[in-house]
């Protein structure tokens, strides 16, 4: 068999509680769900807002397909760029208070776009340990050096920005002797594209529901003249007046923050967006790869997220209500023998750490129709396996009270 191989590695991570398999929804994504056939009360999906299954969210859909069709054809630079894209660019802009805004098909190809395209070889992104893989892998790949701060603290990061500041670290800024002007120019241009420093972070963290500190963060990317690249995904919609995000949530704004948030979670539709400057878009236009060569997502989903930021925009009464349920959850659970990670976010991480504990932990909520997933290694360190417990609007009092419950018949 020519796999051999690889079978072997897959027996390995089984016998050490690692290996993932996937589960089957045979109903819409909703707090109560049918998986594999049987019915379940779920508390592992991002739909923060409980929108995903909302009835004008299918309306828009609907309406979109039926004026749009359902697929772009091509990609935004040669004829899938529609007036429903562009749109909604534009409300995404203004909703977040930046200049411009860009589409993307995922939050996974927003960050491997922003990074590759704003910083290459010469360059240096400081990135919190902790950060989503995407942001991992955009890093890698943009060939720029990397320095990985202690996850939350601005006094390593503030350490690895002063190391790199400054003149020094460059010394083709100086004039070259006997070369003409013109070559002189050049190189003092190259170097300020290689002397490029970009500060990248989760807004707030997918697997431990913890809020960087984005206004310590942006006071050293302002002292040390470097970008700040924030990803949202689990903020956008959720935090901040009008869920309008992380970046509200703190009440700061900046030039130098390029924002991203996925359309997926609490949105409840699919896809992402960057806003920033006109400049950095107009660079990612020409230069992220992740967008230039890739198919536009359909024109539809641009309608129904429209329509969706109408109801992020009008949802406090479901934040405040989910807020009560986050509430509701760590008062419950406060006494049991594993501990419930802080957290004010709807992300509740049960911090289990041994893998093989977690699995049957999960397992034991599933015989009693919860499912709530393990979460293991590599996404998370080792030691640190966890049941990553999400709430949504649209889980009730009772809802969470089940929950609390069944863990506590599990520590017994």
């Amino acid at each position: 068999m020519p796999f051999t191989q690889l079978q072997t590695e897959l027996d390995t991570r089984k016998a050490q509680g690692l290996l993932r398999s996937r589960r089957t929804l045979d109903t819409p994504q909703s707090p109560h769900i049918t998986v594999d056939g049987k019915p379940y009360l779920a508390f592992c999906s991002n739909d923060y807002l409980g929108l995903a299954n909302h009835p004008q969210l299918s309306a828009a859909l609907q309406q979109g397909a039926q004026q749009w069709g359902v697929g772009s054809g091509a990609a935004h630079l040669v004829s899938g760029h529609f007036d429903a894209h562009h749109q909604l660019e534009q409300q995404l802009a203004a909703f977040v208070e930046k200049p411009a805004a860009l589409l993307f098909s995922t939050g996974y190809m927003a960050n491997l776009g922003v990074v590759q395209a704003l910083v290459g070889k010469g360059d240096t992104v400081f990135a919190d340990k902790l950060n989503h893989a995407s942001l991992n892998d955009a890093m890698l790949l943009s060939r720029a050096e990397v320095k990985r701060f202690r996850h939350g603290d601005m006094a390593q990061l503030a350490n690895y920005l002063e190391q790199t500041n400054g003149q020094a670290r460059f010394p083709h800024l100086n004039p070259l002797p006997q070369a003409g002007e013109e070559a002189n120019e050049s190189l003092r241009e190259f170097s300020v594209k290689c002397g490029r420093k970009l500060v990248i972070t989760d807004a707030v963290f997918s697997m431990d529901g913890d809020i960087a500190p984005l206004r310590e963060m942006l006071a050293l990317c302002e002292r040390y003249d470097a970008w700040l690249y924030v990803d949202d995904a689990h903020g956008f919609g959720v935090l901040g007046e009008q869920g309008c995000g992380s970046l509200a949530h703190f009440g700061i704004k900046s030039p130098r923050i390029i924002y991203m948030a996925t359309l997926g979670k609490a949105a409840g539709v699919s896809g992402a967006f960057v806003a920033a400057e006109q400049v950095v878009v107009d660079t990612l236009v020409n230069h992220a790869h992740s967008y230039v060569y890739t198919t536009a997502t359909p024109p539809a989903l641009s309608v129904a997220l429209s329509q969706s930021l109408q109801l992020i925009e009008q949802g406090d009464a479901l934040r405040t209500h989910l807020q009560k349920r986050i509430t509701q959850l760590r008062a419950g659970l406060s006494d049991l023998p594993w501990q419930l990670m802080p957290s004010e976010t709807a992300i509740q991480p049960l911090l289990i750490g041994d893998n093989h504990q977690a699995l049957r932990l999960s397992e034991g909520l599933r015989e009693r129709g919860i499912w709530v997933a393990a979460i293991r290694p590599p996404t998370v360190p080792q030691g640190t396996a966890r049941l990553r417990i999400t709430l949504s609007a649209a889980h009730s009092t009772a809802d969470v009270e089940r929950l609390i419950g069944a863990l506590h018949e599990l520590a017994c």
